[in-house]
């Protein structure tokens, strides 16, 4: 989870008093938080540290990553303060981008706003420049879902272009240099920069580069890797004009609307955001940021019978969440702001009401039935399994689950589209050592499928899968370890409806005329066979594997 820090004196005057860290470290209890101070040795190294405390905040809670929204968060559950009602305001001129197609080859989206007559101070300042930078770690995924840019609008002239050119016609001065450089003569002199070489392969490969300037062919940025000095904001710096460029439109929104509702509170006009006119490249035009106020409606018995609807609808009150009882006393409606992007079902709105009351203050109460505890039925068999294919000569290992498109579809010799399996926009891979052979691995676990008739559009399936790597195939280990488990389940090897064979089939991640559905009470469970010449080669492995996967789900 995100860790910042905040100035506690910063802190003390948002809050209006001041806290022992006993104090403060209960109240972010309560609220969800957790504070910790710097240790003694800390403190000797560095003395300014007597005056931060590190504060961890949920990760979905993008609002609580500045101290701005973090004391407003909490003056609101301190029923100090109301909710503020963000809002924006059209200018007599309004700004302008417009996205070209050429931006399509590398980083096609982008959304823009202004904050208009704004006071930074240099605490401000530093946290306007540090929740950017919490965001590109986090809802950003390090930049490759969106780039942020900041830019003091009174140096440039819209309307503003977005597109993307070779390398070589790309040339402006970057942040904080003295001269201009090539694009290409960026990514070199980036390269050996610690914080922004990590960026560098976003777009380096990629036969454009993104590239936005202004009316005057002043260069605002190169997204994602840094911004023009020309534009560069700073204490001085009265109106900001914000861009946000994605491969991913919904986390765009989000980045900007955290961003302008956090610090148009230093506007003006309080809490107002001048939007911008986009212009994308299919030719759409809308207006940026859209700030949305959206409702829902949860039913009071489903959150907790023992609590009065008034009480819960103050209780969510008090997390941001302003809300009303409607006719009946039944249900609530809950109207969702711009800055609560982590609400997205029923169920996180239930989640602050119990936030809000107290986990503490909840009464322990037997319940009216008794009941005997036991394993569910797929995990008793799951761990008899476990133990009866180790006994077999395999090794249990536990596979990373973060895996790539790649890995689950390209490298398979399967189309992603049509795999139904269900792959994630923040893949992790890990190497393993070499091990001498032959390798005899195994795994029961849950894998992932696209479902649409479920309400979070996927479902889980409890399969057993196993493989043998050596330097023969070795299919005929994978029909004994296949027996020896029928034999365990007590199925025997009969075309009926209670028995259990396997029927030649074609398959592109096997071998073909070595691959064979598992077929159990006359459906399909699974696949056994030799792997694929062209799989082996894109996992990067020399010898034969055969392998062996299975629903253990109809044996129960």
């Amino acid at each position: 989870m995100p860790t910042i820090e905040v100035k506690k004196d910063l802190l003390f005057k948002a809050l209006g008093r001041e806290y022992s860290f006993e104090e403060f470290d209960e109240l972010g209890f309560e609220f969800g938080l957790e504070a910790e101070e710097p240790e003694e040795e800390e403190i000797l190294q560095n003395p300014d540290l007597a005056n931060v405390w590190k504060i961890e905040i949920p990760a979905n809670r993008y609002d609580l990553l500045c101290i701005e929204g973090m004391s407003r968060a909490l003056l609101v559950f301190l029923e100090k303060k109301q909710c503020p009602r963000y809002k924006t305001v059209k200018p007599q001129k309004l700004q302008q981008m417009k996205i070209l197609p050429a931006t399509k080859q590398v980083r096609p989206l982008g959304v823009a706003a202004v904050l208009r007559n704004i006071k930074f101070t240099p605490d401000s300042y530093k946290s306007f420049i540090e929740l950017q930078d919490k965001l590109h770690h986090n809802l950003c995924r390090r930049r490759t879902l969106v780039a942020i840019g900041t830019h003091d609008l009174d140096t440039i002239q819209g309307p503003f272009i977005y597109d993307a050119k070779p390398p070589a016609d790309i040339k402006f001065k970057p942040l904080s240099q003295a001269k201009e450089f090539t694009a290409p003569e960026m990514m070199e002199m980036y390269s050996l920069d610690s914080h922004l070489k990590p960026y560098l392969p976003i777009i380096r490969d990629s036969p454009v580069y993104p590239v936005i300037y202004d009316r005057n062919n002043v260069v605002l940025s190169m997204p994602p890797i840094i911004n023009g000095d020309h534009s560069k904001i700073t204490l001085d710096t009265r109106n900001v004009f914000i861009e946000s460029t994605a491969t991913d439109l919904n986390k765009a929104k989000i980045v900007l609307d955290t961003i302008v509702t956090m610090f148009s509170e230093y506007c003006d006009q309080p809490f107002t955001v001048e939007p911008v006119e986009v212009t994308h490249s299919d030719g759409s035009v809308h207006l940026y940021p859209e700030l949305p106020y959206r409702y829902e409606e949860v039913d009071v018995d489903d959150v907790n019978k023992n609590i009065s609807a008034d009480t819960m609808s103050n209780l969510l009150t008090k997390m941001c969440l302003k809300s009303e009882v409607l006719p009946g006393g039944v249900k609530i409606k809950v109207e969702i702001p711009p800055t609560r992007h982590d609400v997205i079902h029923p169920c996180d709105v239930i989640e602050d009401v119990a936030i809000a009351y107290g986990y503490n203050k909840i009464i322990k109460k037997i319940p009216a039935t008794s009941t005997i505890a036991d394993q569910f039925p797929v995990n008793k068999l799951t761990d008899l399994l476990r133990q009866e294919v180790a006994c077999a000569g395999f090794t249990e290992v536990l596979t990373f689950a973060l895996c790539s498109r790649d890995d689950v579809a390209l490298k398979m010799r399967k189309n992603i589209k049509e795999a139904n399996a269900v792959h994630i926009a923040n893949p992790k891979t890990l190497e393993f050592q070499n091990m001498p052979l032959p390798l005899k691995l195994f795994e029961i676990s849950d894998v992932m499928f696209c479902d649409k008739t479920k309400d979070v559009g996927a479902r889980n399936e409890r399969r057993l899968c196993a493989v043998n790597y050596n330097k023969s195939s070795g299919f005929e280990v994978m029909k004994g370890l296949l027996d020896r488990v029928m034999q365990l389940l007590e199925v025997p090897i009969v075309q009926s409806e209670h028995g259990y064979y396997i029927k030649s089939c074609k398959d592109a991640t096997y071998f073909e005329g070595r691959c064979a559905e598992i077929i159990y009470n006359n459906s399909v469970i699974g696949k056994i066979g030799v792997l694929h010449p062209e799989v082996l080669k894109e996992f990067e492995l020399t010898n034969p594997c055969s392998c062996m996967e299975f629903s253990i789900e109809p044996f129960l």
